[in-house]
C-alpha cells in the first residue's frame, strides 16, 4: 500500500469510469489516464499518469450502473478503507440517477436537485479524506448527440431529455465549482460521437468506425474510453489536451 507521501489515483462513480464495456481491463477512460494502452492510441504514447509520476498507485472504485447513493453508503466507505490519501480524485455520477427519471421531467428536475446534493457531500468528504487531491468532476454525456432522437435510440419519446441532460451537467459544474474542483468536459468531447456516429445501441467494444464512441447504448466504448481519458486528461492538466 503506498504511504501518504506517495502519489495515488482513485476514480470514483459510474460506467463512464469503468474497462466492462471498452474491451477489459485497463481500457476504461480512467485506466487510460493512468496507463496509455499505445497500440489502440499511439498519439498518447508517454501522456499518462504512469509516465510522469512513476510509482503512482490507481484504485479504480468506480462501478457499472453507479448513482450518487452508490457513491456515498459505498465508494466512499471503500475509499477511507483503503488507508490512503489520493493526489487526485475523478467522480464520474449523475447519469443513471437522470435514467432512472426518464420521460418525467418534473421528476428529473428533482434528481437533478438530488444529484447536486449528493455530490456537495462527497466534496466535503473528499475534502476530509483526501484534502491535498486534485478532484475532477465529469460531465455525462448524450448518446442522441443533442438530437433528441429517442425513436432512433429505441427509446420512449421525451422531449425534455437534451434539456434534462444540459441541467444536469450544469449542475455539476455548479457544485465542483463551490468546492474548487476541476471539470472534465465529457459531455463536449463526445458531442457528434453519438447518433450522428452511427448506432449507439451497438454492442461491440472496438467497432470499426472510430468516430462510435458509445455501445450499449449508454456505455462508452474503447474508442469512448479515449473520449473519456483525453477530457480528464484536460481538466487534470488545466486543459492541456
Amino acid at each position: 500500500m503506498p504511504g501518504s507521501g506517495e502519489p495515488a489515483y482513485v476514480a470514483l462513480g459510474d460506467s463512464i469510469s469503468i474497462d466492462d464495456y471498452s474491451g477489459g481491463p485497463g481500457r476504461g477512460g480512467a485506466s487510460l489516464l493512468f496507463a496509455n494502452q499505445d497500440e489502440d492510441f499511439p498519439e498518447w504514447r508517454g501522456r499518462d499518469l504512469r509516465t510522469l509520476h512513476p510509482g503512482m498507485a490507481f484504485s479504480l472504485l468506480a462501478t457499472d450502473g453507479a448513482t450518487t447513493r452508490t457513491l456515498l453508503q459505498t465508494q466512499l466507505p471503500r475509499l477511507r478503507a483503503l488507508g490512503l490519501r489520493p493526489t487526485l480524485v475523478t467522480v464520474t455520477i449523475g447519469g443513471n440517477d437522470l435514467l432512472g427519471a426518464y420521460g418525467n421531467t418534473e421528476a428529473a428536475r428533482a434528481v437533478i436537485a438530488g444529484v447536486r446534493a449528493a455530490v456537495d457531500l462527497a466534496m466535503a468528504e473528499l475534502a476530509r479524506t483526501a484534502p491535498a487531491a486534485r478532484i475532477v468532476v465529469g460531465t455525462v454525456y448524450d448518446p442522441s448527440d443533442g438530437t433528441g432522437n429517442a425513436e432512433r435510440l429505441g427509446l420512449p419519446p421525451w422531449p425534455d431529455a437534451v434539456a434534462a441532460i444540459g441541467e444536469l451537467n450544469d449542475s455539476l459544474r455548479a457544485v465542483a465549482a463551490e468546492h474548487g474542483a476541476a471539470v472534465a468536459e465529457i459531455a463536449e468531447s463526445f458531442r457528434g460521437h453519438g447518433l450522428l456516429a452511427g448506432d449507439p445501441s451497438r454492442r461491440e467494444a472496438r467497432p470499426a468506425e472510430r468516430d462510435l464512441w458509445f455501445c450499449n447504448l449508454i456505455e462508452p466504448n474503447a474508442w469512448g474510453a479515449g473520449g473519456v481519458r483525453a477530457a480528464l486528461w484536460a481538466a487534470v492538466h488545466d486543459g492541456r489536451r
